[in-house]
């Protein structure tokens, strides 16, 4: 017999997840030097960080979407993805993949 975690159960997991991935990532940023880090924007700046094609902006919603003409992944900055969720799509799928990072 197989079992299938509820919606609220695959949330709890998906966040508790990501928390230990954010905690991890944030303990890097504060082990490199802000010279590493200006370094890592020059070199990575609007750049895709699957395949390393140079991104193009485009505009949807008042929103600056990152596109990358290689592999045509689209890239978010913070706080974009709040903005794409109109009033409307409250109860759909994309509020509630937002509440796994909040």
């Amino acid at each position: 017999m197989s079992f299938k975690p509820n919606e609220a159960e695959e949330e709890y997991f998906a966040r508790k997840e990501f928390e230990k991935k954010r905690k991890i990532a944030e303990e890097r940023m504060k082990a490199i030097s802000a010279k590493e880090k200006e370094e890592l924007k020059r070199v990575h700046f609007m750049h895709c960080p699957r395949c390393g094609m140079e991104l193009i902006e485009i505009k949807y919603k008042e929103v600056e979407i990152d596109e990358c003409p290689g592999c045509k992944g689209f890239w978010l900055d913070a706080g974009e993805l709040e903005k794409m969720a109109s009033d409307k799509d409250k109860a759909g799928f994309l509020p509630n993949v937002l509440k796994i990072f909040k």
